[in-house]
């Protein structure tokens, strides 16, 4: 399998995870897939100063900021691989 076919099977078996991952490892999950599927984040900030949620996952993926689509995916295979154990 190749590193794309890989992630995405990761990506598939990051959602059948027997227990609910914390808050922090959902966020490093979110940013590196963003950042794998999207490269780095040039979206504008959350408008909203009060929705925390979106300020969190806006901040995680920024600071992935010039890390290379293939790094990311392999960040995020072995994330998931431990969050299987």
């Amino acid at each position: 399998m190749d590193l794309k076919e890989l992630f995405e099977k990761a990506a598939i078996e990051s959602k059948q995870l027997s227990a609910r991952p914390s808050n922090d490892t959902l966020l490093q999950l979110y940013s590196l897939y963003k950042q794998a599927t999207e490269g780095d984040n040039d979206t504008d900030a959350p408008a909203n100063p009060f929705d925390f949620v979106a300020k969190a996952k806006y901040d995680a993926w920024s600071e992935l900021k010039g890390k290379s689509k293939e790094s990311a995916m392999e960040e995020y295979i072995n994330l998931v691989k431990k969050l299987k154990e």
